[in-house]
C-alpha cells in the first residue's frame, strides 16, 4: 500500500496550535491507515490504497477546514519522492556549509516558466533559489530573519499556496520513511 507524506501549511504557527494526538485522529476519520505525525510542524505520514493525490489533498483540506476552522493547504508527496527530494542537491557542499539554512517549499503543482522566473528574481546576495518540480530550494547564507524573502511573500508574488521545510526536516523524514 502505498505509504505518503502530508506537508501541512498553518499547523502550529500564528496561533493555530494542534496537537499531534489530534491530528492523527484527523487523518484516520479519513480512513487512512499507519497514521504518524513528525515533529509538531504539520508532518503527516499514512498509507492508503488511494492514489489521486490531488483528490486526496482537497479531501485532507476540506476535513482539516471543517474540523479546525481554518484553511490548511496540504501538499502530498509518496516516501519515493520525499526521498529523491532528499538526494537532491542543488547546490555545492561548500555552498550548503557556508550557508545559515536550506529550506525546500512544497507546492501543489509544478511552476509556469514566467512563475520560475519570478522566483529567480528574489534571489540576493544572501538568497538564492533553485526550481526542480514541484519544490523550491531556498539557499539563506544569513539569519532567515536578516532575509526579506518570506513564504508569505512567496505566496503573494506567485499567486500560490507553499508550505516550507528545512533540509534537515526533509532529511529525518526520507531516513525514517524510507521507499519500501
Amino acid at each position: 500500500m502505498p505509504r505518503y507524506i502530508a506537508f501541512l501549511r498553518a499547523i502550529n504557527v500564528g496561533g493555530h496550535n494542534v496537537k499531534m494526538a489530534e491530528l492523527r485522529t484527523l487523518f484516520e476519520a479519513l480512513n487512512f491507515e499507519k497514521v504518524e505525525t513528525f515533529i509538531a510542524s504539520g508532518n503527516v505520514i499514512f498509507e492508503t490504497g488511494a492514489t489521486d493525490t490531488a483528490a486526496m489533498e482537497r479531501q485532507i483540506e476540506d476535513h482539516l477546514h471543517q474540523a479546525l476552522g481554518y484553511a490548511v493547504a496540504t501538499f502530498l508527496r509518496t516516501d519515493q519522492e520525499v526521498s529523491a527530494i532528499a538526494r537532491y542537491r542543488p547546490f555545492s557542499e561548500e555552498e550548503l556549509a557556508a550557508a545559515q539554512a536550506l529550506n525546500i517549499a512544497f507546492l501543489a503543482a509544478t511552476l509556469a516558466q514566467e512563475a520560475i522566473e519570478s522566483v529567480l528574481r528574489f534571489q540576493t546576495e544572501i538568497d538564492t533559489f533553485h526550481v526542480n518540480g514541484r519544490e523550491v530550494y531556498w539557499l539563506c547564507r544569513t539569519k532567515q530573519s536578516e532575509s526579506t524573502f518570506s513564504n508569505v511573500v512567496f505566496e503573494r508574488v506567485l499567486k500560490t499556496k507553499a508550505t516550507f521545510r528545512g533540509r534537515n526536516t526533509v532529511l529525518k523524514l526520507a531516513a525514517k520513511y524510507p521507499p519500501e
